[in-house]
């Protein structure tokens, strides 16, 4: 652990000389960079605007043209609302939920009640093969930085025939800033418990050559929760973070360029047990530590195009320390090519290769690879006036579970500029994770004869806007998985294996609505509805008690006048399972930011989250038994942070 902290302090310092440099850099004034502009780099405003979409179909696409349920986070919520992590930023997208563990260091994402989803950074899946918390195999976490995001790009529902394996519940899309100008930014703010965070980025351009870094330090100390009406304090609930990412790129041709980046993050985190009033150190051992390094080499072509294809190769490392150490290594060769064969058809196939390199010698296994060779083809036919139907099919060929075909239909029907109703059906399925098939270790015993999960998912919605001012939309979905896993108890009592269930079903809906009153006043109010099922053996359905947001609402309020932003952004939760969350069957969370502009590069925030201080949980808490008392995690009491930010 020593050399690990002497190479996370050199890595330090490396970081901090390579943002001065490009800061240095950035600062040299180019006379003529609008001029000089290449057409496919101006070409990527097209992502900036919020009815535009790019994941659902694997092409920019106007949202109100593609059959999918999506949502869009743009820079400008970001900046606006001074998001610090990817889970802050979706947390507050309809039907959404966070699972936040190790103190809110590790953050899994549910979309429609599932976890099994895909994230993906420009198009590179993040995901791994050795798993995670539940079915998730995804940390969102181990995204480094906010300052560098341009939008989040949100599909909720099946995308296996685009995505594959994990993209069950849907798709997350983090799309990064290309350098455009000459400019360094600083965010320093402090905050309760002892948090302070720096953060720096800076992006310039140079002829065909651009560069956007950013790097930032976290520290806190341990947070108060509250529990029963107190406000005890969490022991060994501190963290110390460390991130970088870089993205250099180089124009090649009005069509072509070459990309490379990288992304890093190290975490420290304490971890404990909580049993409500009192807490102690976490006996898998009293500090968590992770390190996530992520890199990829791209050739993007025909980017002057409607249809962009690109060439790229990456590779993800994964590194946990928890009373003993786990590893995951991925890499992979991607790559997409399109056509538009006619004014109604555009063709988009790809090609994708990705292994991966598990080891947990501490819990049973080490050195176990996992590849996967998959096409996909997808073809946008506009066959009518109004009508889009979308077919695609995708075929996975994996290294243990042979060849799954996922095949899809949506269609779109847009009765008028502003109206739009879609439907969309496909298979998906979910192999099982490196822990579900080796894991060996105090009592939990993988299975290698496991099943993959497998399965359809359906949507069904419509979107209007009233006008340039009011809009709103209404989705319903039902997904159905045959030979879902879930760890079991088997009868002896005192093993936990991996099983497949004969069925897990989730079906619910969504609704949503935005209005802009003034130009200083909007707001926009969400309702999701959503139902998890599973049985097993036989036995009827039962609902699951793990569902987090059964009823979920969401209320944001904005005012924006001259130099002031105000954000109030409520998430509301009820009909969860009392028992397993300290009799709460319901919770309402309220975070406030308020912002002003001292200058035009020059801005001062202060933000509260929490607001009321509520008592809530993330994450299922366990019942008393004969193993010990009942444990609950609750989540941070109130939390304020004062910041600013300042450009050059």
């Amino acid at each position: 652990m020593k050399k690990m902290r002497k190479w996370e302090k050199k890595l330090t310092m490396q970081v901090m000389a390579a943002l001065l440099a490009g800061a240095a850099m950035g600062t040299t004034a180019f006379a003529a960079e609008a001029e000089n502009s290449n057409a496919a780099d101006t070409a990527v405003d097209v992502y900036e605007l919020e009815d535009t979409v790019v994941t659902a179909e694997r092409m920019p696409t106007k949202k109100l043209e593609t059959p999918a349920n999506t949502a869009v986070i743009t820079a400008k919520e970001i900046e606006d609302n001074h998001y610090q992590s990817v889970d802050e930023a979706i947390g507050h997208v309809n039907g959404v939920s966070i699972v936040r563990m190790a103190g809110g260091l590790r953050s899994y994402v549910r979309i429609n009640g599932d976890e099994r989803v895909v994230l993906l950074v420009d198009g590179q899946k993040l995901n791994d093969a050795q798993g995670g918390f539940g079915r998730a195999s995804v940390d969102l976490n181990m995204i480094p930085s906010m300052d560098n995001i341009q939008r989040i790009e949100v599909v909720k529902g099946g995308g296996s025939a685009l995505y594959g394996s994990d993209a069950v519940g849907g798709v997350i899309n983090i799309i990064t800033k290309n350098a455009v100008k000459n400019e360094t930014k600083v965010d320093i703010n402090i905050g309760s418990w002892g948090s302070h965070n720096y953060a720096i980025s800076t992006q310039g351009k140079e002829n065909d050559f651009s560069w956007f870094i950013t790097g930032g330090l976290q520290k806190r100390g341990h947070f108060d929760y509250k529990f029963d009406g107190n406000s005890p304090t969490m022991a060994n609930s501190d963290y110390n973070n460390n991130s970088f990412s870089m993205k250099l790129k180089n124009r090649l041709s009005d069509s072509d360029s070459l990309a490379l980046s990288y992304a890093h993050r190290s975490v420290d985190d304490g971890q404990y047990e909580c049993y409500g009033s009192f807490s102690q150190p976490n006996y898998y051992g009293l500090r968590l530590r992770e390190n996530f390094n992520n890199y990829n080499l791209t050739w993007n072509f025909n980017e002057d195009t409607d249809v962009p294809g690109y060439v790229r190769f990456f590779y993800n490392y994964k590194w946990i320390d928890q009373s003993g150490s786990f590893s995951n290594r991925t890499m992979g060769l991607d790559a997409q090519y399109g056509w538009l064969l006619n004014d109604y058809n555009t063709l988009i196939t790809g090609v994708e290769w990705h292994q991966s390199n598990s080891e947990n010698a501490t819990n049973g296994y080490y050195g176990k690879k996992l590849n996967n060779k998959s096409v996909f083809l997808q073809d946008t036919w506009k066959f009518a006036d109004k009508w889009t139907l979308v077919p695609g099919i995708r075929m996975d060929n994996h290294s243990m579970f042979g060849t799954h075909w996922s095949p899809k239909i949506a269609i779109n029907y847009l009765a008028d500029a502003d109206t739009q109703v879609y439907a969309s059906w496909g298979r998906v399925f979910k192999a099982p994770t490196a822990d579900d098939l080796y894991y060996n270790s105090y009592g939990y015993v993988g299975n290698p004869n496991l099943k993959p999960e497998t399965g359809y998912t359906a949507t069904v919605g419509m979107n209007h806007n009233f006008d340039e001012k009011t809009s709103m939309g209404i989705s319903f979905f039902y997904s159905r998985l045959k030979d879902a896993i879930q760890w079991m108890n088997l009868p002896s009592g005192t093993i936990w294996e991996a099983t497949n269930v004969d069925e897990e079903k989730h079906r619910g809906m969504e609704l949503s609505f935005k209005q802009e009153l003034s130009p200083m006043w909007s707001y926009d109010l969400g309702y999701s509805y959503i139902k998890r099922e599973k049985t097993f053996r036989g036995s009827p359905m039962a609902v699951d008690s793990g569902n987090l947001q059964p009823n979920g609402y969401r209320i944001g309020v904005h005012y924006h006048s001259g130099a002031w932003k105000a954000n109030l952004l409520g998430t509301i939760g009820s009909g969860l399972d009392a028992q397993y969350y300290n009799n709460n069957s319901s919770y309402n969370i309220w975070d406030f930011n308020l912002s002003y502009d001292i200058k035009k590069n020059i801005t001062t925030y202060f933000k509260v989250n929490n607001l009321t201080n509520q008592e809530h949980f993330e994450q299922k808490g366990s019942l008393a038994s004969a193993w010990g008392p009942a444990s609950y995690y609750p989540c941070a009491g109130r939390f304020y942070q004062v910041g600013l930010t300042c450009t050059f």
